[in-house]
C-alpha cells in the first residue's frame, strides 16, 4: 500500500511547518480519536513525561505530553522520548496493518531518549484493541477507521 500524495509535494511544505500548531493539530486529533478508549490505561509515571513524535519523510515534529484531561501540545522542542517512523509506517500501526514490533526490528520506528519510557508507552498502546478504540471514536470515525482498514486488507 502506498500513499502517494507523502511522496510528492507534501513534505516539501509540511517540514516548513513550525512545531507548535503541528502539536496542537496532533494533541487533538489524539484526544479525539483516542483518548476515550485510552484514559482507563494506567499512565501513573507517563503523565507528565514529554514525548516527540516524528514522522521522517513529512520532515513533521510534534511535542505532546500525557496529562489527567489527555494529550497536550508542548511548547518547548524537547522530549524525554522520540518516536521516529515515516508517514505510511504510522499509518500502518493505526490501522493494525503492521506489528510496531517488526517495525521496531526492522528499524522503521525508531524509538531514541528514554528508550525504557518508550517501550513501555508503544506496549500500553499495543495492548488496546483497535476495535476497543474505534467503538469510543465520535461521529462515526470509527466505524469509517474499520471500513478503512478492512479495505485495506482486502486489497492486500
Amino acid at each position: 500500500m502506498r500513499f502517494p500524495v507523502f511522496s510528492s509535494f507534501l513534505p516539501q511544505i509540511a517540514g516548513r511547518l513550525p512545531h507548535l500548531p503541528v502539536s496542537v493539530a496532533v494533541a487533538a486529533s489524539l484526544n479525539l480519536a483516542a483518548w476515550p478508549a485510552l484514559r482507563e490505561l494506567d499512565w501513573q509515571g507517563i503523565k507528565g513525561r514529554r514525548f516527540c513524535i516524528h514522522v521522517r519523510d513529512l520532515g513533521l515534529k510534534a511535542y505532546i505530553s500525557v496529562g489527567p484531561e489527555g494529550f497536550a501540545a508542548q511548547v518547548n522542542e524537547s522530549a524525554d522520548v522520540t518516536f521516529s517512523a515515516a508517514a505510511e509506517d504510522y499509518a500502518r500501526l493505526a490501522l493494525r496493518l503492521e506489528d510496531p514490533d517488526t517495525l521496531f526490528f526492522n528499524r522503521r520506528l525508531l524509538i531514541e531518549g528514554n528508550t525504557d519510557l518508550g517501550l513501555r508507552v508503544k506496549n500500553m498502546l499495543d495492548a488496546v484493541e483497535l476495535e476497543q478504540v474505534a467503538k469510543a471514536m465520535p461521529m462515526g470515525l470509527g466505524r469509517w477507521l474499520l471500513q478503512v482498514r478492512q479495505h485495506l486488507l482486502d486489497s492486500a
